[in-house]
């Protein structure tokens, strides 16, 4: 993919005082809500207001009642991006892995698609898991037992919800070609 200029942009953010009621109304819940705005795969989501709401609503127990501790969700939601070769969401969620404590060492090994020096044992284990699932489109039941021996049932659904919520978003992020703001950080 290639750098994506505003535009190249498809699905143009809504202006409030152009949008329907309940455009409006979801509108406003992302505005009010734990986002602070209308962001991401959002601006062409509201298209179909009943469906932003409910990607909403997935998206903000995802992100914010998630047993996973932040700087995990952030490793995992990097290792999906880089995936995916999500420009924007490379963006957005590498500023928040460094805000919750991951080394920029990792996250720029991630960036440039190498396996990171010097995981914690829960990074590798998760960097291990994500890549199977990515990769191999399934778990190996060694790496399953051993994430479950560590993380027990909840955290390892929180796991999977969080790679497959953000592959999710990846995909309209891309389709949309949802530039990275100027001066963003840019996806190695």
């Amino acid at each position: 993919m290639t750098e994506v200029s505003t535009a190249d942009r498809r699905f143009a953010p809504l202006e409030l005082d152009a949008m329907t009621a309940e455009q409006r109304a979801v509108a406003q819940d992302l505005i009010d809500g734990p986002r602070g705005g209308i962001r991401g795969p959002f601006h062409a989501l509201l298209r179909n207001p009943r469906l932003a709401e409910r990607v909403r609503a997935l998206g903000d127990s995802i992100r914010f009642e998630n047993s996973l501790p932040a700087d995990l969700r952030e490793f995992v939601i990097l290792l999906v991006a880089r995936f995916w070769s999500a420009r924007y969401e490379w963006h957005a969620h590498s500023k928040m892995a460094v805000e919750a404590g991951v080394h920029a060492a990792i996250i720029d090994a991630i960036g440039n698609g190498r396996t990171p020096p010097g995981m914690t044992p829960e990074q590798a284990l998760l960097h291990r898991f994500c890549t199977e699932l990515l990769n191999d489109k399934d778990v190996s039941d060694a790496t399953y037992a051993q994430a479950l021996a560590r993380f027990g049932e909840v955290t390892l659904l929180d796991v999977l919800c969080t790679a497959g919520y953000f592959g999710f978003v990846s995909l309209i992020l891309n389709t949309i070609r949802q530039p990275v703001p100027e001066g963003g950080v840019q996806l190695p």
